[in-house]
């Protein structure tokens, strides 16, 4: 594939002129190991490893290789293996809070155009958790798609429609069958070539059905779900950019039912712009949104204009994110006088070369 197949624009373009390098070749990144990275380029697949600098100066794993990331790498002696010395900027970036204690980052994948939000329209069906996604996919920087899966099993799937545009303001939402092979057609539109899109959702949601039908063979493993609660089991263990046959590309990623924000900015303002913008129309400008006379959140509420449900989630997140960024914060401020130690030792040992 050249490099507009592989998503190469006029984004990266100021950052690397690949006719001007004749010894280093740019890649991007298709599936990382635990320290070896598949990199496609227009000159083949390539096995790569970073250097020892990036490994050491790196303050966290969001500061190595991505799935997505376009890198600039030297290739070795060694057949189509290489050495990864530079990672581009990223046009976009999904990430999520690592699980554990420890605060870090945990990049999913970047430079990405478009993330299909896959909902299963079965027992598994969260309204609350299309808000917690909708968030960091806006915070991503890829548009927001939702598609509506296993439209199948409902004679009503229409009601599904409606209740997911009361908290999706303005986001394209597709109705559509993987098992059925129906309504696919309504995604042709962002499978052109050089357009990267995601795939995220709940395990058990559809994707690994929905990827085979899109590369038209059986790729993923499909497993059904549990039939009491429709939770599914993790198919996909690790992420992957795959090429569609209509010149897009894909990257899959394991379900994650549980998916802890991470630095939460404008996303919650545009996932619940409706409420901020009520919170404008209130009396006072300090409202609390509770008690306050003439507070438009209350009455949109008692009114029926507002789902309670909705605002409490909007509370919550707000609550998490504030939490979250705080102790972010904390941690960068650590980590980046770690960065400059390391940085100050490595100038230290070139001075006494």
């Amino acid at each position: 594939m050249n490099l507009e197949q592989l998503g190469w624009n006029e984004f990266f373009e100021p950052y690397y002129t690949p006719e001007a390098d004749s010894e280093r070749i740019v890649g991007r990144v298709a599936c990382a190991t635990s320290q070896t990275y598949l990199t496609y380029t227009p000159q083949g697949n390539y096995w790569a490893i970073t250097t020892g600098r990036m490994r050491y100066l790196a303050r966290n794993s969001a500061d190595l290789p991505a799935v997505g990331d376009w890198v600039i790498l030297k290739p070795t002696g060694g057949e189509q293996q290489g050495i990864i010395e530079e990672v581009l900027p990223r046009k976009s970036k999904f990430s999520r809070q690592a699980a554990g204690e420890i605060v870090q980052e945990q990049v999913i994948a970047t430079n990405i155009d478009t993330i299909f939000l896959v909902v299963g329209l079965d027992g598994d069906f969260n309204l609350r958790r299309i808000e917690r996604y909708l968030i960091q996919v806006r915070e991503s920087g890829a548009n927001p798609v939702i598609l509506l899966n296993k439209a199948d099993l409902h004679g009503d799937s229409e009601h599904y429609r409606v209740a997911v545009e009361s908290v999706a303001l303005d986001v394209p939402i597709l109705l559509l069958s993987a098992t059925c092979n129906q309504g696919l057609e309504s995604l042709h539109p962002y499978l052109n070539m050089g357009q990267t899109v995601a795939l995220v959702g709940s395990s058990g949601a559809g994707k690994s059905t929905l990827i085979n039908q899109l590369i038209g063979r059986q790729r993923q493993a499909v497993r059904e779900v549990r039939q009491d609660d429709s939770k599914g089991r993790h198919t996909t263990t690790r992420r992957e950019l795959i090429s569609l046959p209509a010149g897009g590309l894909l990257v899959d990623t394991p379900g994650m039912r549980e998916l802890q924000t991470w630095r939460v900015e404008g996303g919650l303002s545009e996932t619940f712009a409706d409420i901020e913008d009520l919170a404008t129309q209130c009396r006072f400008r300090n409202c609390q949104h509770e008690s306050e006379p003439n507070c438009a959140v209350q009455e949109a509420i008692s009114e029926g204009m507002l789902d309670p449900k909705r605002w409490r989630s909007y509370k919550k997140l707000q609550r998490e994110a504030k939490f979250s960024n705080s102790r972010q914060e904390k941690t960068a401020a650590l980590v980046e006088k770690e960065k400059w130690k390391k940085i100050h030792q490595v100038m230290r040992k070139r001075n006494k070369l």
